[in-house]
């Protein structure tokens, strides 16, 4: 080691011939890393050599210089210059600066020093660069290309211009991570960034999603279905900005106008219902974001048919059918797979599809008195749902009597026609039971006296309960009559059973027919609509000829629709909601495996910060709830949705009852815990994760 008072000498610079260089084998470097050889060769050719090679001069065995040196820092520089050498663009001979070094150290360790003590660049000394480039009249391309970099990576570094300067300013002192910088560079606005750091810079929740959720909680994603339905382009053309993040995936960026957003979508929806009427002849069109559920209720509902196959049409669909079922039975009885075959199945398979797809075509004089709704799917496409009649549209029908002529003056022989509200006589039957008057001379019938009807009618009600009751295939589907004309016909045929069957609505409950369980028994419902009779009086037949699996399955639909398990302030119902949780136990029921979790919306952004701690506090613990606590109450709501997610939570009207007990023990239980706290329910059970995160995990983690 060199004395403390002796001076260092640096070790002489010189040019060599490049053929006189040789690289050493002591090089460290040997992985593949950053600039490619054939980009630094170009570089090379656009600037000169920026830095020297470390060479030593190679040594005979006597110990004598041969004149050769050998490069054991610098190898890839060298590789560079052998290239533009083998490409003719550089002479053999061409002098190359080198550092000849006749050091007492090892050449490996020249080698290693030279990469270890190399510092990269700082992106914020990248970033000022490249802008100084740019200002001095390089665009972006030209910059990429001159240093080898893509497009996108010059467009990242220049985004940081859009960062405060302060916070640029903590981040090269190393008091902010180049992603929360990154994060930060999604918006313009210096002021909101700043407070967005001061707000984080206090808690623990520093990562990039959460500064980049606060950066937009005022904005809308292009990904919602009112920018989709408008589309960016329209917005912007509309003088709204798009916050875009070029670190991240970003969807298209965030939407900062709503108010704009929202006047577009509705100018859209206005049109486009005007169109629709126009086009279709509805009498109405009803538009809006979202309709409350059971906003149906009381309407009729009519389903059109699906359009017939033209000639041509028809000739196409048992073409590609029958090319279809003839490859199918080929391919069946082939044991290897074919790739081209299964294509080919799949693009005829979607051609039948297709042509089976077709518009359906509505009775001209129900379209005429009849209306439609118009709303946006969770797509952004247009919801249409046509085919309902208003009750005051409804057509009134007049009773025909007996005796009553038609429009010729002809006496009208069929006497059972319905009535508007649904009565009717039984078919075959004078309207007015009648008997021979022994005291006139005519001859002619008198009625029979109401006491007696009403005696053989009583009669016939007991014989038919006996034979109904020794029939319990036929009992079934006439219990189904009853349900289907109440649940698929405003107005039909009455039936004989004093049978009831009501369906609550609930249109107070926000986002309820977006959830997947609604859309399955609206699906369910249109496709039963569809199938079912369009006049009721054609449902019985309808229903015997109907095989039992379908009866049933149409049967557990009409009394889903019945199920009321709902706890309101003034109805508590708490024998009904016992025996909820019966039915659900008889079908192995449970929300979580229904797949309902606590979100901001339906239930951690309603309640108070002490039952969004509990809720953390029961699923994952102590220790989790300390993550939370000191956030106001709607980033402590976000982020306790993130911490749920996927536990298997649930808050205590949701939940099943631990064991069953009798119903009058239930109600007793409930009215006593009603006076003590009428905000709980008693049938509730603490919830008890499978598993829970490990308790000292980052709250970043749950990202």
């Amino acid at each position: 080691m060199a004395q403390a008072n002796q001076k260092i000498v640096l070790s002489a610079a010189r040019d060599i011939p490049f053929n006189r260089l040789v690289l050493s084998q002591q090089n460290v470097r040997r992985t593949k890393a950053g600039v490619s050889i054939e980009d630094l060769a170009e570089d090379i050719a656009r600037r000169g050599l920026l830095s020297s090679l470390n060479v030593r001069p190679e040594l005979a065995p006597d110990g004598k210089e041969t004149g050769f040196y050998r490069i054991p820092a610098g190898g890839r520089r060298y590789r560079a210059l052998e290239r533009l050498v083998s490409q003719n663009r550089l002479a053999k001979t061409a002098a190359v600066p080198c550092i000849v070094s006749r050091g007492e150290t090892l050449e490996v360790e020249d080698s290693l020093a030279e990469n270890v003590h190399r510092l990269q660049l700082h992106p914020l000394d990248q970033f000022r660069a490249f802008q100084t480039l740019r200002e001095q009249g390089l665009d972006e391309e030209e910059i990429a290309a001159r240093f080898f970099v893509s497009i996108e990576t010059v467009r990242q570094r220049l985004r940081l211009a859009s960062v405060s300067p302060r916070l640029l300013e903590l981040y090269a002192n190393d008091e902010m991570k180049l992603e929360q910088v990154m994060a930060f560079s999604i918006s313009d606005d210096h002021v909101r960034q700043e407070q967005v750091w001061d707000t984080v810079s206090r808690q623990h929740a520093r990562e990039p999603y959460y500064i980049r959720r606060l950066l937009t909680e005022t904005a809308i994603r292009a990904t919602d279905r009112r920018a989709v339905y408008v589309g960016v382009e329209a917005y912007e053309a509309a003088g709204g900005t798009v916050m875009r993040d070029l670190f991240d995936e970003d969807n298209g960026g965030w939407l900062q106008d709503p108010a704009l957003l929202e006047r577009l979508v509705i100018e859209k929806l206005t049109a486009d219902a005007e169109a629709l009427k126009a086009a279709e002849g509805w009498k109405w069109v009803e538009a809006a974001f979202d309709f409350p559920y059971g906003y149906t209720s009381g309407l009729r509902r009519f389903y059109g048919e699906r359009a017939e196959f033209t000639e041509g049409e028809g000739a196409h669909f048992d073409q590609v059918k029958a090319q279809y079922e003839k490859l199918d039975a080929e391919y069946a009885g082939v044991t290897g797979y074919c790739p081209e075959t299964e294509q080919r199945l799949v693009e005829l398979g979607n051609e039948l599809d297709r042509l089976k797809d077709r518009p359906h075509v509505f009775d001209p004089a129900e379209v005429a008195r009849g209306g439609v709704f118009i709303s946006l799917g969770a797509d952004g496409e247009l919801k249409i749902e046509r085919g309902f009649v208003r009750p005051e549209d409804e057509p009134q029908v007049e009773d025909v009597v007996d005796g009553a002529s038609d429009a010729d003056g002809e006496t009208g022989d069929d006497v059972s026609a319905s009535s508007s509200v649904g009565e009717a006589a039984v078919t075959g039957a004078p309207a007015h039971n009648a008997q021979i008057d022994e005291g006139n001379d005519d001859g002619k019938l008198r009625p029979l006296s109401d006491r007696l009807v009403e005696d053989l009618t009583a009669t016939r009600t007991v014989a038919l309960r006996n034979a109904l009751a020794n029939n319990p295939a036929i009992a079934f589907i006439a219990a189904l009559h009853v349900f289907v004309l109440k649940t698929f016909y405003l107005y039909g045929s009455d039936s004989c059973l004093e049978v009831t069957l009501q369906s609550v609505k609930f249109g107070q409950t926000q986002g309820l027919g977006d959830t997947v369980w609604a859309k399955e028994i609206e699906l369910r419902h249109e496709a039963w609509g569809q199938d079912l009779p369009k006049n009721p009086n054609e449902l019985w037949d309808f229903l015997l000829a109907l095989a039992d699996v379908s009866r049933q399955v149409l049967f557990a639909h009409c009394i889903s629709l019945s199920v009321n398990a709902v706890v309101q302030p003034w109805n508590r119902r708490p024998a009904a909601i016992a025996h909820a949780d019966r039915l659900a136990r008889s079908i192995g029921f449970d929300m979580v495996e229904a797949g309902w979790e606590p979100t901001v919306d339906n239930y951690l952004g309603r309640v108070t910060k002490a039952h969004i701690l509990e809720a953390v506090r029961e699923a994952k613990g102590e220790q989790s709830t300390e993550l939370i606590d000191h956030l106001k109450k709607q980033d402590m709501a976000r982020e306790a949705a993130r911490l749920l997610k996927g536990g298997g939570w649930l808050p205590e009207p949701l939940r099943l009852t631990v064991d069953d007990v009798p119903i009058g023990d239930a109600i007793a239980k409930t009215d006593a815990t009603i006076e003590d706290n009428p905000s709980e329910d008693v049938h509730a059970e603490k919830a008890s994760p499978d598993a829970l995160e490990d308790e000292h995990q980052d709250l970043a983690a749950a990202e």
